[in-house]
């Protein structure tokens, strides 16, 4: 390449030597005759300074903020009281100069930042990418998915890709659907994972398998979820549960100290989803603060108030001082998340005020000593059916969290395990699947299919979780053909249904199928949380905004009426 180094690489080596440099004009400054310009590249700035002798004058005084330059020169120190950490030790003293590209006024000023209206960052996100901070998170990725690639390399895994064109099949979420010209009137679904695909592998021998996926879901967009986002899929045979956690805490632990020089505890703490759920209300707790939720429903059982008096389960959050204003916005976070209301304590001296406090006389002493809660501060109570309670209270605790700034510096990793293997529907009556309908169960759980116990089946099925965020699951594989059929038995599928939905899938099984199970990392997720992102749209180079709209592209857009009737497909108008 014509230039002789990154800007960052320049040092004592080429100190006095002439050297030519390339890259976007970040920042211009005129001290009479005199230009200085700050050129960034990939790596970091350099002040170049062009004088007014200098046969580089006049090209120099053409360029703009973001045009692209290039300089050659001598690269002296500078001034003793102007000299900065790295590089910035250095300018270059430009006697040519070369402007490649003029750039138009930008529409946002590159060091506001975070400042600028998202909306008009994705607009325009090549130039929000030139940001340091953005380029950052993007060499953060690349060097992530290098270590993943030389560390499961290591192990013995294959790296296979599956296909984007498959059939629709129920995972849990909508699937994208892309019409068949050849077939009209058929569609292909975009995989919401390679579930299927990695299992197959495993039957066909491979062993182990690992992937960065490419999936896709159109749910609900979020702060953590994109339509389109990047899996880590690893599956293997002939292992258990153990193998499975242990190799995950391998790799998370070398990606942490490789690639960020922070180490991670071995073995990484557990809890069952009971445990999880039981104290903190999450099945994806933060534990960068402690706040757990306390069992009190036997202080109120048949008691004076009533409306705690029968129910299944009463418990309660002890927090620090909080405002009235503060309460009503928990008691919002609280309903918003299937609670009835959200009753409250304020404790005064050794008893309590306000809220239900004219009830709890007769166990204050015992309240208290249950709670820890301190003089002044607040008891936060919610009560009804157990699963409704603790996610409620879950919720307000992240709540309080984000008030009340309680996480702790740096990076707390759990898992948690032995999720249940069915979930009720209520809304429809019946039973489905938590994870996936091809989790395997807990052996000595079997004889509870098909019984009124049957959810209390536990899956060997586990979540990796890092500061409040799940990101990794996986589970064991069903690999026993007549276990299979009890899982989908228990799910209301028939053989019939079973058979249009996974009939591929299920004829593979009946070939000799290994033991088999693996794990997904949510990638962008993962990125998200190691770089300390927001969202993880800032750490995928061309993410959709809130709405699943790429602002920069203008996508989704309308098709043409030529294409339309290729496909053999006519728009409802209002639809």
């Amino acid at each position: 390449m014509k230039r002789t180094a990154y800007l960052a690489d320049l040092g004592s080596d080429h100190l006095d030597q002439r050297v030519t440099v390339q890259g976007w004009v970040a920042r211009r400054r005129d001290l009479g005759k005199l230009i200085f310009i700050d050129l960034r590249d990939r790596s970091g700035i350099l002040q170049i300074q062009i004088e007014p002798e200098s046969p580089a004058f006049t090209e120099a005084d053409r360029m703009r903020g973001e045009s692209v330059a290039e300089f050659t020169g001598m690269l002296r120190l500078r001034p003793e009281a102007q000299r900065k950490a790295g590089n910035g030790a250095y300018e270059l003293i430009a006697d040519q100069a070369k402007l490649l590209s003029l750039a138009a006024t930008p529409p946002f000023e590159l060091s506001k930042g975070r400042e600028v209206a998202e909306d008009i960052r994705l607009k325009y996100r090549y130039l929000d990418l030139r940001r340091p901070e953005m380029f950052e998170k993007l060499l953060l990725r690349s060097k992530v998915s290098a270590a993943i690639t030389a560390f499961l390399t290591a192990e013995g895994f294959l790296n296979v890709e599956t296909p984007l064109l498959t059939r629709s099949t129920p995972e849990g979420a909508r699937d994208f659907l892309v019409p068949s010209r050849q077939t009209p009137g058929e569609f292909y679904a975009l995989p919401q994972s390679p579930q299927l695909f990695k299992q197959l592998l495993m039957i066909a021998g491979v062993d182990r398998y690992f992937q960065l996926a490419r999936c896709f879901r159109d749910e609900d967009l979020r702060a953590d979820r994109q339509p389109d986002f990047t899996q880590l899929d690893i599956e293997m045979s002939f292992v258990d549960q153990e193998d499975i956690l242990d190799l995950s805490e391998r790799l998370l632990r070398h990606l942490f100290e490789t690639v960020l020089n922070t180490e991670l505890p071995s073995p990484f703490p557990r809890l069952t989803y009971q445990q999880a759920m039981d104290t903190y209300g999450s099945d994806k707790p933060d534990l960068r603060f402690q706040l757990p939720l306390v069992e009190v429903t036997d202080l109120f059982r048949d008691g004076a108030f009533t409306v705690f008096a029968s129910v299944p389960s009463v418990k309660v959050l002890a927090t620090g001082e909080l405002t009235r204003k503060q309460i009503d916005e928990l008691e919002r976070v609280a309903k918003q998340n299937g609670a009835g209301g959200l009753t409250w304590l304020r404790r005064e001296g050794e008893g309590f005020s306000g809220g239900i406090s004219k009830f709890v006389g007769d166990f204050a002493a015992e309240l208290i000593a249950r709670t820890g809660v301190p003089p002044g501060g607040t008891l936060l109570f919610a009560a009804g059916e157990w699963k409704k309670v603790v996610t409620a209270l879950g919720a307000v605790r992240n709540a309080l969290r984000d008030l009340l700034s309680l996480a702790e510096e740096g990076f707390q990793v759990a898992w948690i395990t032995d999720f249940p293997q069915l979930d009720y529907d209520e809304e429809s009556g019946a039973w489905t699947y938590m994870h996936h309908p091809f989790t395997a169960p807990h052996s000595a759980d079997l004889p509870l299919f098909g019984t009124e116990r049957q959810g209390e089946i536990r899956a060997q099925a586990y979540d990796l979780v890092l500061n409040g965020f799940e990101i990794g699951g996986g589970s064991v594989r069903i690999h026993d053909p007549v276990v299979q059929q009890q899982m989908f038995g228990a799910i209301g599928f028939t053989p019939e249904t079973a058979n249009e939905q996974f009939g591929f899938f299920l004829d593979a099984l009946s070939f000799g199928t290994p033991p088999h199970g693996g794990i997904a990392w949510g990638f962008d997720r993962l990125m998200m949380v190691m770089s300390g992102a927001a969202s993880i749209r800032e750490v995928i180079a061309f993410p959709k905004n809130n709405r699943g709209s790429d602002l920069m592209a203008q996508a989704p857009s309308a098709a043409s009426e030529a294409q339309l009737s290729e496909l053999g497909l006519q728009i409802t108008p209002g639809k």
